[in-house]
């Protein structure tokens, strides 16, 4: 036997262990897994029929239990369905339609909840309904021009009509509220600045309403250890900040200080009359604070 021919019956012999040894360790991992506790799934068909049964209880309830759920009554949530249906924001797809996106959008946003929590509600995985918050959300925002406009500089009817309010309150623009808002990946060098009085993440977000309560302007992104004042200034400070046009004024609390455009009621005076014990106004201050208050 020539050296060709040994080096042939070499590499056969060699193939052969090799495929010996694969065929043992495959069949030995197959009764290893055998013997392990499998876990076993429901029937989709069954899970499938719970979600339908689930959203349907939604979609039909009356609309009392249609705000608990989604904040929200039956006739706007399914005007604002046919409204991104109509522009092409979203779409239904194979397994979910576009009711069930706005829903689970509206009841993460709603209530605070996490997707960890409203996965069973909506028989979902986080992915799916992180995957449809998102597209959603960014639904929402293509609305911003209808959503957030310039306030009018007309006397509201509901003040004009109001013997409370006018013409104590004629030159009324808006109201400004702060508030924080839940604030997600936030790096670990930022945290401490984001830190709020409930030790959690959050952003103090800057908004301005008007007397039907449709938002006039949006700041959002400050830390939440900042100081309301200090947001106030970059909101005024910005090229398309927050504008107040000559002789009118926006309302705010009591931890501002009065300043051309903006108007906080009296200090170390009564505000809310009724966690006094009094109903009437003693003097002129407690009576502004009165119908400020009503306001804010």
């Amino acid at each position: 036997m020539d050296a060709s021919a040994r080096r042939r019956a070499l590499v056969v012999r060699g193939s052969a262990l090799v495929v010996v040894v694969c065929a043992w360790m495959f069949v030995r991992f197959r009764r290893r897994v055998g013997a392990r506790r499998s876990i076993t799934y429901g029937p989709m068909l069954h899970r499938d029929r719970e979600r339908a049964a689930n959203l349907r209880f939604i979609y039909e309830s009356d609309d009392s239990h249609c705000v608990e759920l989604l904040r929200m009554k039956r006739a706007p949530f399914f005007q604002l369905r046919d409204l991104f249906r109509s522009r092409g924001l979203l779409k239904d797809s194979i397994h979910t339609n576009i009711e069930e996106q706005v829903a689970m959008f509206l009841h993460v946003v709603g209530h605070n909840q996490r997707f960890r929590v409203i996965k069973m509600t909506f028989r979902r995985s986080i992915e799916t309904i992180s995957r449809y918050f998102q597209e959603v959300l960014f639904a929402v925002g293509e609305l911003r021009e209808e959503m957030i406009q310039p306030p009018s500089s007309a006397v509201p009817p509901k003040i004009l009509a109001s013997r409370r309010w006018y013409p104590f309150f004629k030159v009324r623009l808006c109201r400004c509220h702060w508030w924080h808002s839940c604030a997600t990946r936030v790096p670990e060098n930022d945290k401490a600045a984001f830190l709020g009085r409930k030790h959690t993440t959050t952003q103090n977000v800057l908004a301005a309403v008007d007397f039907d309560l449709r938002f006039t302007y949006v700041l959002a992104g400050w830390e939440g250890s900042a100081h309301d004042a200090l947001i106030l200034a970059d909101a005024l400070q910005r090229e398309d900040g927050l504008k107040v046009p000559p002789g009118k004024f926006y309302l705010v609390d009591a931890g501002y200080a009065v300043r051309p455009g903006f108007l906080p009621p009296y200090r170390r005076t009564r505000y809310h009359l009724r966690e006094f014990g009094a109903r009437q106004p003693q003097n002129a201050k407690e009576l502004f604070n009165l119908r400020h208050s009503s306001f804010i």
